[in-house]
């Protein structure tokens, strides 16, 4: 969640920043009116604590002093402002609670490099790269046989199942087959291999508390996008960020330590609650796939170089497979909630004729951390916050697609790149099975 120290001290530049991602002033307002009366509260709580402590001093006293009527007298000043203080305290509470529910629908407030928009449309591209293009190569262009959509490929080689995957838990589940079942972990394990100089790898759990969904921002603004089992409070992770930024909650790290980088490989869940209707043929928008997460706690001066490493892994990953990808700023209006500076990679997927999503490389500053409580210790011993940095590096459903469309041969087969032979027993060429 936000600063609430900052927006005491400068109120006005943060209401102007978060008004840039649409919030409104007067609920920054409410936020700075709650936390008047939680601290007026908590004085007069406090205050009348002190005074039953006193009083029951006081009690000690006379009954050693064999005083029982001042004693008596004492108890009973003693215990009526015991009531006044438990009142006191549960006031307290419903404003500390009603602060808390406020702060936690509160976005991040948006980085200065954040350029102002309303939806994805507005966000502006910062630079593409294509094969050869260090050797003046053009842009590529793409013959008939690559711009068949990737859910009719998969069908023709046998490696797709969408069908099987509705029948067996509903639409937008992805089934795969064979050698395209073979392809989502050949991506996986190239990436962890790529990973793995400088990233310690995780293997989380796939469901978490709803205490570590809070952490990162996911709850409680965004539950109708995830999977709940509500029996056990437990839901189906959206992205292993959830697990790794909660992997130190509460705990406190030597700042030698830092960065701290790890990585997982996870199924994520996601309902799309909100893209009904979009997207739904094929690989584009599915309830569950693969990815393998970078993630990095760190200090605030190491925070830029920790996105630009995440950043530069992604796109060393796009790089080796050969696939047409730009990267884009997203705007005030596309900017995750606890974002305060993504940039996403887009890869071009000639059979969809589309740019799709595969990464996207944020800085949170220390929005999650202040949720979940991770900080570190300084070498002057002091205590502060970590930043958090995650990225995709990368996720598998749509390079899945985007590979098998731009590698498709004039016969029908894909030919992969060979980055992925050793993944693949030498030979990357998937052929339709022998009828």
């Amino acid at each position: 969640m936000i600063d609430l120290a900052q927006l005491r001290r400068e109120p006005d530049t943060v209401k102007a920043a978060l008004a840039r991602r649409g919030v409104v002033e007067s609920t920054m307002d409410e936020i700075l009116a709650l936390d008047v009366e939680h601290r007026h509260r908590l004085q007069e709580a406090e205050a009348l604590r002190a005074e039953v402590r006193e009083l029951s001093r006081q009690v000690g006293e006379a009954r050693r002093a064999k005083d029982g009527t001042a004693a008596e007298t004492l108890a009973a000043t003693s215990r009526e402002v015991g009531v006044r203080e438990r009142v006191a305290s549960e006031a307290t509470e419903r404003v500390a609670s009603a602060l808390r529910a406020t702060l936690l629908m509160i976005p991040n407030v948006p980085d200065s490099k954040v350029p102002d928009g309303a939806d994805e449309n507005d966000n502006p591209e910062l630079r593409r790269w294509w094969l050869d293009m260090d050797k003046g190569a053009p842009q590529p262009t793409y013959a008939n046989y690559q711009r068949v959509p990737h859910w009719d490929i998969g069908t023709e080689l046998g490696i797709l199942d969408m069908e099987s995957g509705a029948r067996i838990a509903g639409s937008m589940f992805p089934l795969f087959r064979g050698a395209g079942s073979r392809l989502l972990r050949a991506l996986s394990f190239f990436a962890l291999d790529r990973h793995a100089d400088a990233y310690e790898e995780i293997r989380p759990p796939s469901f978490a508390l709803t205490e570590t969904m809070m952490a990162t921002g996911h709850l409680p603004k965004s539950a109708d996008d995830m999977y709940a089992i509500e029996r056990d409070d437990l839901w189906a992770i959206p992205t292993s960020e959830v697990p790794l930024t909660s992997l130190h909650r509460g705990e406190i790290l030597d700042e030698a330590v830092l960065p701290l980088r790890l990585t997982a490989l996870t199924a994520c869940f996601r309902r799309e609650a909100g893209a009904a209707g979009r997207d739904t043929r094929g690989l584009l928008r599915v309830h569950e796939f693969d990815k393998v997460e970078l993630f990095a706690y760190c200090t605030p001066g190491q925070s830029d170089e920790a996105h630009a490493d995440i950043l530069r892994r992604a796109e060393g990953l796009l790089q080796e497979l050969g696939l047409t990808y730009r990267l884009v700023t997203l705007c005030t209006g596309d900017l995750g909630t606890a974002s305060a500076y993504t940039i996403d990679l887009e890869v071009y997927s000639p059979g969809v004729d589309r740019w799709l999503e595969v990464s996207s490389v944020s800085w949170f500053r220390d929005y999650q951390s202040r949720r979940a409580n991770v900080r570190y210790r300084t070498s002057e011993g002091t205590t502060a916050l970590v930043h958090t940095v995650n990225g995709s590096a990368l996720a598998w459903a749509r390079i899945w697609a985007a590979l098998v469309e731009t590698y498709r041969q004039e016969d029908g087969s894909v030919k992969l790149p060979d980055v992925l032979a050793p993944y693949f027993g030498g030979d990357t060429t998937i052929r339709p099975k022998a009828s």
